[in-house]
């Protein structure tokens, strides 16, 4: 008997009788591609950048099948013209006194496939208390009061 023959009667018996499903899967995986993604879409959480907090930037990516899956700086290269990234979160100094910021999104995989967008920082400055339920509850019954007095 021929070498050549020995071995290919030996794998006979090992891996297709008693393997045929991973022989099934390694046919199959030599077919399958990977879905790659195509683009990349910005959606962020809020219309404004806050100072002095983290900022999540949301990347989402289109597969070649039409569905979306949202990446992280695993998949993504996150620039910007001012703050510090921090995976996803974009870090905004307390102290920043520019309007806006600039932030470019490239994808890793194929940094020709990116997205460059300015985000406005906020202006109006966070209230030091919130209104309570009832605080709101009563402005909003004062306000229909002074509406119906106006009518009539």
């Amino acid at each position: 008997m021929q070498p050549w023959h020995v071995f290919f009667n030996l794998f006979y018996k090992l891996f297709y009788l008693k393997y045929p499903l991973f022989l099934f899967l390694l046919l199959v995986s030599t077919f399958v591609k990977a879905q790659e993604i195509e683009n990349i879409y910005v959606n962020l959480y809020t219309d404004s950048l806050k100072k002095g907090t983290y900022n999540y930037i949301n990347i989402d990516g289109k597969l070649a099948n039409g569905n979306y899956l949202p990446l992280d700086s695993t998949n993504i290269i996150f620039t910007s013209s001012d703050g510090k990234f921090f995976g996803n979160s974009l870090w905004i100094d307390p102290k920043f006194s520019k309007d806006k910021v600039t932030i470019k999104a490239a994808l890793r995989s194929n940094p020709q496939v990116c997205k460059q967008f300015d985000i406005y920082i906020k202006k109006i400055p966070n209230p030091d208390k919130l209104k309570s339920v009832d605080e709101i509850m009563n402005e909003m019954q004062n306000n229909s009061r002074g509406s119906k007095k106006k009518r009539s």
